[in-house]
Parts: C-alpha cells; structure tokens; sequence
C-alpha cells in the first residue's frame, strides 16, 4: 500500500502541536515496504525531529513522546515509524537523512 497523500501532512500537524520541534524531516518509506504483510495496514515513516522536551530523556522516553503524539495516527494511516528524536544539542551537530522532506 502506499501511504495517503495527506498522512505526511497529518503526521507533521501532530508533531508540531504535541513537541513544537525546531527541526522536523518526514520520510514517506512506504513504497519500500510495499508487498510485505503489514503494509496494507498503513503506511510506513522516518521521522527526524528535535525538540526541547527530548533534553534528558532517554531513548525510551523520546520514543513514547513520539508516539503519543501521533496516537490515532497508528490506528489505520500509520504502520511503522522509524523515530530519529534528538535534543537541540543534538541535533546542531547531527546530519540530515537523504530524501526527507524538511
């Protein structure tokens, strides 16, 4: 299944209202999972974001942040995310991924 259209948009609605990130990159990767058995469920996602809340937090904690912020998403839109959640500090020194969409 590829994602639809609006999910990218959705997913970056949800993220700036929940974390208010300085920096947010969505990569729509759906159509390199397409054909395994979980893709017809949704599409699938990397996410690149840094945010204040993310400064000493753990790996963990960033995660659920994360995904409690896009909560109904995962319903039916949203199979898989691939998360990247630094803090500031990390993220003036951490290089962009290729083909996300600033």
């Amino acid at each position: 299944m590829i994602a639809a259209p609006d999910t990218v948009q959705r997913l970056r609605q949800a993220l700036e209202q929940a974390l208010a990130p300085t920096h947010l990159e969505i990569l729509d990767d759906s159509a390199r999972h397409a054909g395994h058995p979980g893709a017809s469920a949704g599409g699938h996602y990397r996410v690149t974001l840094v945010a204040a809340q993310f400064r000493g937090r753990s790996v963990l904690e960033r995660h659920r942040l994360v995904y409690a912020a896009v909560a109904p998403l995962l319903q039916g839109s949203v199979h898989a995310l691939n998360i990247r959640a630094l803090s500031p500090e990390e993220g003036a020194t951490a290089p962009a991924r290729p083909g996300a969409q600033p």
